[in-house]
């Protein structure tokens, strides 16, 4: 396939039937979740207008593929000093139920943590992110920021959590919370 080659999946909570959730080997291989909202009553407003009327919408073409590949290699080249490997490592464990010093919440809540390819996001994600803010090098804020998007599909939690209604968003904010921002502890 040409590069570059990406893929975007939609999942709709509501009328699933004859889909079936993803195994959680596949779901991992996403690099992120990202949960969008309703949109306002605004874009409601707009989205009809786009959709029902006679016009047509005319898409523009806003970089070339070979741009796009330059910027991911730019992504690549993005400095993460040890200490910020360190937090992002420490991030990972701690959502690892069997971990001695998990939260209570990890070990009461969550089946499994997140794995290998976690990591590997919150360091893509954070790379890009530093880009996007103008910086070649990686900041505890990045990681940080993205920590949701990268792991929230990456912690199953177990039946006690799903029936307290607990999400992975909570659990990655304590986690955040709790977390030293220093050298690894």
């Amino acid at each position: 396939m040409a590069k570059p080659f990406f893929v975007l999946a939609t999942q709709n909570p509501i009328e699933m039937e004859g889909t079936y959730p993803l195994p959680e080997a596949q779901m991992d291989r996403f690099l992120c979740k990202i949960l969008v909202p309703y949109p306002s009553k605004e874009e409601l407003i707009e989205i009809v207008k786009r959709t029902t009327g006679s016009q047509d919408v005319q898409l523009e073409k806003v970089m070339e593929a070979e741009s796009i590949i330059l910027a991911q290699q730019m992504v690549k080249e993005v400095l993460v000093a040890d200490e910020m490997l360190e937090y992002a490592a420490d991030l990972v464990v701690a959502t690892h139920p069997k971990e001695d010093n998990a939260l209570s919440l990890v070990k009461q809540y969550v089946m499994y943590g997140s794995g290998p390819r976690g990591f590997q996001s919150i360091i893509k994600l954070a790379k890009a992110r530093a880009v996007y803010h103008g910086r070649f090098h990686v900041a505890i804020a990045d990681i940080k920021s993205v920590a949701k998007p990268a792991l929230r599909h990456r912690i199953l939690l177990n039946y006690e959590g799903e029936a307290a209604r607990k999400t992975t968003d909570d659990l990655i904010d304590e986690i955040l919370h709790h977390l030293p921002q220093g050298a690894s502890s």
